[in-house]
C-alpha cells in the first residue's frame, strides 16, 4: 500500500487550516505517518511467524495467535490514520464545489484562498468533529481489544484444539509496547489540537456575534 494519496490529501487541506491545524498536520506526517511506514511496519512483519507456543498440537498456536491479535497492531494503526486523515475529504469536497460553482457561474471568488468563512466553517468544523471522534473510537477500540497498551511477554492459552493450557511467547515486546505508547501519545495530541482548534472557531465565532449585536445596539 502506498501513502501518497493521504500525502496529497493532508497538503491540500493544509492551506485552509488554522496554525493549530498546521501543527496536527506536522504530527499526522512527521509523529505517525513516517514513524507508521519507516519502523513500525517491520516490527510487526513477521508477528505471526515469530509468535511460538510450547506445543505443537496442529492448530493451536494458530487458534491461540488469533485469540489473543484478532486484529493486527499496525493494520489496525493503518485504518486508525486512513480514518483520520481522510475526514479532511469534506473540506476537499466542499472546496472543489465552491470553486466549480464559481467558475460555472462566471464569479469571482467570493472567498480569498486559504480562508474558512461561511459554509466552509461549518464543513471544517464537522472534519475537525469526526477526526477527534475517530481518535476516541480507536484509542478505545485499542484498549479493549488487547487489555491495555502493553504487549506481555507471555500469554497462555487453553483453547481448543490446544490439549491444555500451553504458554505462548510474542517476538519484541517491549519494542511494540514503546511504539504503542508513542501511538496512544501521538493520538492524545492530535484529539488535544483537534478540540482546541474546536474551541478557537467557536469562539471566534461567539464573539464576533456578541459584537454584531452591541454595534446593532449603538446604533
Amino acid at each position: 500500500m502506498t501513502w501518497g494519496f493521504l500525502c496529497d490529501l493532508l497538503s491540500g487541506v493544509n492551506k485552509y487550516s488554522t496554525g493549530i491545524g498546521r501543527i496536527w498536520v506536522a504530527v499526522v506526517f512527521v509523529f505517525r505517518l513516517l514513524v507508521y511506514i519507516i519502523a513500525a511496519e517491520n516490527i510487526w512483519k513477521y508477528e505471526h511467524d515469530e509468535f511460538e507456543c510450547n506445543i505443537r498440537q496442529p492448530g493451536c498456536e494458530n487458534v491461540c495467535f488469533d485469540h489473543f491479535f484478532p486484529i493486527s497492531h499496525i493494520r489496525l494503526w493503518a485504518l486508525q490514520l486512513i480514518m483520520v486523515s481522510t475526514s479532511s475529504l469534506f473540506v476537499v469536497f466542499h472546496v472543489a464545489y465552491r470553486e466549480n460553482r464559481e467558475k460555472y457561474h462566471n464569479q469571482k471568488p467570493s472567498e480569498s484562498s486559504g480562508e474558512i468563512d461561511g459554509g466552509l466553517l461549518c464543513t471544517y468544523l464537522i472534519s475537525l468533529i469526526l477526526k477527534a471522534g475517530f481518535e476516541i473510537v480507536f484509542l478505545v477500540l485499542f484498549y479493549k481489544l488487547y487489555d491495555g497498551f502493553q504487549v506481555p511477554r507471555l500469554v497462555k492459552c487453553d483453547i481448543r484444539p490446544c490439549p491444555n493450557t500451553v504458554d505462548c511467547y510474542i517476538s519484541k515486546p517491549t519494542e511494540k509496547t514503546i511504539f504503542l505508547y508513542f501511538l496512544v501519545a501521538s493520538s492524545c495530541l492530535c484529539v488535544v489540537l483537534n478540540l482546541s482548534e474546536l474551541s478557537y472557531f467557536i469562539f471566534n465565532c461567539s464573539t464576533k456575534r456578541y459584537l454584531k449585536k452591541y454595534i446593532k445596539k449603538r446604533r
